[in-house]
């Protein structure tokens, strides 16, 4: 029997994405990414230095920092910066984004630098990891484009695109890109990570309450591979800017003196 889902989806079908670059801040490239009710604003800045353990390695870095707004739920949850320790959940997904955004750069080529993306979720309705992971590389993307253009870097080390969706196992049934009603009631929930090219980067998974056959196991590989190519092709559609915004902009003249975090004052420096 086929599921009925809540919004009326077919058990294949992602939710409406929608993908809006530069919408805050000094940022080098930022994407506010919406996929279904679940809303999330990526940023991606480059920074002149690297972690002590790649010191003199002639390496660079790529790190993630992930964080849920205290309203982002419909229960306001406790802000991060108020607490003595960090969120071990939101320790745990910053550490997958930055894990899954590595291999899609050349980081011998970047040099002593780090290129730090900030995840941060404005409205949680089911998938954040999978949308943030989409969002980045498509930021990532974006920036390093810049970076070429500016001169930052001598060459494109961005090496291809990947997305992120969660597949889950609601009543013997596998769903597609859960909402938050479904992701609540999943016997077994699953976050799969692809290229560009379909091959893996990584798959997340367990069965929290019932065991799932391995037909099973294959209909969630065929939904995660549809699922994914379908978030890909709407962040292809939908047009990077192909003008660099002054506040990132090393030769920008609008200004009398760059903001204190801006690409252009680095370059400065």
């Amino acid at each position: 029997m086929t599921a009925v889902r809540n919004d009326g989806r077919r058990q294949d079908q992602i939710r409406p994405i929608l993908i809006q670059y530069d919408v805050y801040g000094y940022a080098d490239a930022s994407v506010l990414f919406e996929q279904g009710n679940t809303k999330v604003l990526v940023g991606i800045t480059l920074q002149q230095t690297v972690p002590p353990f790649l010191k003199g390695q002639k390496t660079g870095w790529l790190s993630a920092e992930y964080a849920m707004l205290p309203h982002a739920t419909q229960q306001r949850t406790t802000r991060e910066s108020t607490q003595n320790n960090r969120n071990a959940r939101s320790v745990e997904i910053s550490r997958l984004i930055g894990r899954c955004l590595r291999p899609t750069v050349d980081l011998v080529a970047l040099g002593e630098r780090s290129i730090m993306i900030d995840c941060d979720v404005l409205q949680a309705d089911g998938g954040t990891r999978v949308a943030c992971i989409s969002a980045a590389s498509a930021a990532l993307r974006l920036a390093v484009t810049r970076w070429v253009s500016m001169g930052v870097l001598d060459k494109n080390i961005f090496k291809e695109s990947i997305a992120a969706l969660s597949i889950g196992i609601v009543n013997q049934q596998a769903l597609v890109d859960l909402d938050y009603s479904e992701d609540s009631q999943a016997d077994a929930d699953f976050n799969v990570v692809l290229t560009e090219n379909g091959k893996l980067i990584e798959i997340q998974g367990t069965s929290e309450k019932n065991a799932i056959s391995w037909d099973l196991f294959d209909q969630i590989k065929k939904h995660a591979q549809d699922g994914i190519a379908a978030v890909l092709k709407a962040i292809q559609n939908t047009p990077m800017p192909t003008v660099i915004p002054s506040n990132v902009s090393p030769t920008r003249s609008s200004f009398q003196r760059p903001a204190l975090f801006s690409l252009a004052n680095r370059l400065q420096k």
